[in-house]
């Protein structure tokens, strides 16, 4: 097909050449069919759209500091991908953003978090007490594949003298835990060397009868015994667990930023694998979560921006003032008694057209964002509708063959340029989120395999969960002390 810019120059050649008598007939016929052929070649621009180039959905191999954060808002951390080229501790480079491996892991672990969250909150519905009834997957923990955790790691540091440890960060857990020696059960390689409590004069267990250590069942955990010294369980509904004493210890997270008596877990046995990380910061809903924790300093407020990239940079802050752009949705009550952040999606858009499926559809089953899923899932009824426009818009480019939960794909292995619709998501409190074009499609295997990066659920009663995705280059703010979730846009930049 001649492109519009090819049909334009033309034009332009035509019309400054000098023409004879016999040639402007000529022209004029080539003049109409060019006003005939322009408007329909053209078409992919009358829909509000991306207008990229095909290399801007590849990964590079070089990291790109975007993240400038504005350190009067409250302090932040680095937040990077911990398959990226960011994460220094990264050395694992057979598994990267561009080889097919990263992708298929990555797809199969989102699944199974997805998967794990579904369980937990059919958990909480029927009102099951036990943390460890959760969906089991035919999934098995292997070395070197990370499971139904989070991507995007920041460092802080515990004990005195202090130690640094870059963990996984996760709104959807509530107990922090890092791996400790000696690790008398069993632990997975990490970058880092493995804290030691003996070595820190800070560190102290948790008695089995303090307040402290029941707060483990509301956290979702499970509890034990062993003289009077508390221990934890924790499991990701993959299979995969940590387990160990509950204990308190100072947590640094800047020079003057210094919590005491922070309570976490010091796992003495873990599988499943976080990649290099040395473990888990939640910053989930109950009273262990970090955000609880850090409230007399941080009031219950924290924000992340996540990368466009996974070559790139974003922060996690606490505290603060709000940016000015910010836009609040409240906090869904459907989830008030539950772990998870819930949200109401009002609706969807797709090249500017709204699609047909009302509110009520959405708010039915219910919605949730989370730091650690990486694709947004929708209802089938939803997703169906979703997939077909966007292909309504996307007729113009050769489909390919789908991949795991994946199955709306194009190669674009010939093509510079592409116009991809742009996709917005509506939030109760008129917010509109506006999808970087990253978080649209995502290239899973090169240029040949370019996918729309939303997936759908089992069922229509299966609540919907907005990824990581999605949110990329958003500063998002949790406010928990308000109830309400917020959106300013470039946050990373």
């Amino acid at each position: 097909m001649i492109s519009c810019e090819k049909l334009t120059k033309r034009k332009i050649t035509m019309a400054t050449s000098p023409l004879s008598s016999t040639s402007l007939t000529s022209f004029h016929h080539a003049f109409l069919l060019l006003l005939l052929l322009y408007p329909c070649c053209c078409l992919q621009k009358s829909f509000d759209a991306h207008n990229a180039k095909v290399t801007s959905f590849l990964a590079a191999d070089v990291c790109n500091q975007s993240s400038k954060v504005d350190h009067n808002k409250g302090l932040s951390l680095e937040l990077v991908h911990k398959h990226g080229p960011c994460f220094a501790l990264n050395h694992d480079k057979n598994k990267t953003e561009k080889s097919s491996s990263y992708h298929e892991e990555m797809l199969l672990q989102d699944q199974v978090r997805v998967d794990s969250i579904h369980a937990r909150f059919s958990r909480y519905q029927s009102q099951l007490s036990s943390a460890f009834k959760e969906m089991q997957t035919t999934v098995p923990i292997q070395s070197g594949i990370d499971m139904g955790t989070g991507n995007y790691v920041v460092t802080v540091a515990l004990g005195t003298p202090k130690k640094e440890f870059t963990l996984v960060f996760d709104t959807g857990s509530d107990i922090t835990w890092t791996q400790c020696e000696p690790c008398v059960g069993s632990c997975y390689r990490q970058a880092q060397p493995k804290f030691d409590p003996r070595k820190s004069s800070s560190y102290k267990n948790v008695s089995c009868s303090s307040a402290s250590c029941n707060l483990i069942r509301e956290a979702g955990g499970a509890k034990g015994c062993s003289s009077s010294t508390c221990l934890y369980q924790v499991a990701y509904g993959d299979g995969s667990y940590s387990m160990g004493f509950f204990a308190t210890e100072k947590l640094t997270i800047s020079s003057s930023d210094v919590f005491k008596n922070f309570l976490f877990g010091c796992g003495q046995e873990n599988d499943g694998l976080l990649g290099k990380s040395a473990g888990l910061l939640g910053l989930g809903r109950s009273k262990l979560s970090l955000a609880f924790q850090t409230a007399s300093k941080y009031k219950k407020l924290f924000s992340y921006c996540i990368p466009t990239l996974l070559s790139s940079t974003g922060h996690l802050s606490f505290g603060g003032k709000l940016p000015k752009s910010v836009k609040f949705t409240p906090l869904s009550p459907k989830f008030k008694n539950t772990p998870f952040y819930g949200i109401d999606i009002t609706g969807i858009s797709v090249g500017g057209r709204k699609l047909s499926v009302n509110a009520s559809f959405f708010t039915k089953a219910g919605a949730i964002i989370d730091s650690g899923t990486v694709i947004t899932r929708l209802q089938p009824t939803a997703y169906s509708v979703l997939s077909s426009t966007f292909q309504e818009f996307m007729k113009d480019y050769p489909m390919t063959d789908g991949v795991s939960i994946l199955d709306t794909c194009y190669d674009f292995s010939d093509y510079d340029k592409v116009y991809v619709p742009k996709i917005s998501i509506f939030l109760k409190g008129g917010i509109e989120i506006g999808v970087e074009l990253q978080g649209i499609m995502i290239a899973v295997k090169g240029l040949e395999k370019v996918c729309l990066a939303f997936a759908s659920t089992s069922d229509d009663s299966d609540i919907a969960i907005l990824g990581n995705a999605q949110q990329k280059s958003y500063e998002v703010v949790h406010d928990l002390a308000k109830g309400r979730i917020g959106f300013a846009p470039g946050g990373c930049s």
